[in-house]
């Protein structure tokens, strides 16, 4: 089950850069993803970040290996990370990428939306490296530990 929380309206009408998705509202979103390995998936996704071709084919394609590269995993095994998404439904396009590993158990807006310049017009595109971004993956750094290393010491 996947429970999704976004506070307020984080809607901006725009041409949509998805054109597969032939949509009219263009949403940037920073989400704080929870997800659990899938059994059985540790090594396919251990290689798949090895030969960078986690997300291949995606819009997103090297975001996925930042998102491996910054998750962190907590003592009770879920994976966390933060996501920049600019779909109009909460992770459409990079979902499939995703769900191929992960049960997705959490995704949730992970910043104030009255503080995002993206969302009030200020600054078009700046989730993808807004410093609040930054300042949410620090306070994830001292939690748990880094699900790479993780996932190495697992490899069967």
């Amino acid at each position: 089950m996947v429970t999704v929380e976004v506070h307020g309206d984080p809607c901006r009408r725009t041409k949509c850069l998805f054109d597969e998705f032939e949509c009219s509202v263009l949403l940037a979103m920073r989400y704080l993803v929870h997800a659990r390995v899938k059994p059985d998936c540790a090594n396919r996704l251990l290689e798949a970040i090895r030969s960078e071709k986690l997300g291949q084919g995606s819009v997103a394609e090297g975001e996925y290996l930042r998102n491996m590269h910054d998750a962190r995993v907590g003592e009770d095994g879920a994976v966390r990370w933060v996501e920049v998404c600019y779909c109009p439904a909460p992770l459409q396009e990079e979902r499939p990428y995703w769900e191929e590993y992960f049960d997705l158990t959490k995704v949730q807006d992970a910043h104030d939306r009255g503080k995002c310049r993206d969302q009030n017009g200020t600054e078009p595109w700046a989730c993808g490296d807004c410093d609040c971004t930054e300042r949410l993956e620090q306070k994830l750094k001292d939690r748990g530990q880094p699900f790479l290393e993780s996932l190495n010491s697992k490899k069967r």
